[in-house]
């Protein structure tokens, strides 16, 4: 397990409290895990993603990570349809685990309005301080 002083928390995304991340692509919002989630999940050994086209409000389930470890929901961060899911990760789930902010992201949205009011990644890190 990674300290807090080594987990990657770029501070280009914003956070949720459930470990999920969303970067602003334009007018869509790309969403995947934290460094914080992967590392606490271990090896990732499937990722269950939605349908393109699904829409999903805030706080919904919209799939699975499962490790070797447990299986742990998934909840987006902001509302919005599913534009694209990231299909190497049905070959390839530890994607999340070697770059979750880039390779291993989930799914994009588009509507993401919100994603500003997310945690940013000072923010994010006192909520981990306090797990």
């Amino acid at each position: 397990m990674k300290t807090l002083a080594e987990l990657n928390l770029p501070e280009s995304v914003r956070y949720t409290d459930e470990h999920v991340w969303a970067r602003m692509d334009g007018d869509e919002a790309v969403i995947g895990i934290s460094d914080f989630a992967q590392d606490q999940l271990g090896e990732i050994a499937f990722v269950d993603l939605p349908a393109v086209g699904s829409r999903f409000d805030a706080a919904a389930d919209f799939g699975t990570v499962e490790s070797l470890k447990s299986v742990n929901q998934l909840f987006m961060p902001v509302s919005g349809e599913v534009l694209a899911v990231n299909e190497e990760l049905e070959s390839t789930p530890t994607l999340v685990n070697v770059s979750p902010y880039g390779e291993g992201w989930i799914i994009e949205i588009e509507s993401a309005e919100g994603v500003s009011e997310l945690l940013d990644a000072a923010a994010y890190e006192k909520h981990l301080e306090t797990l």
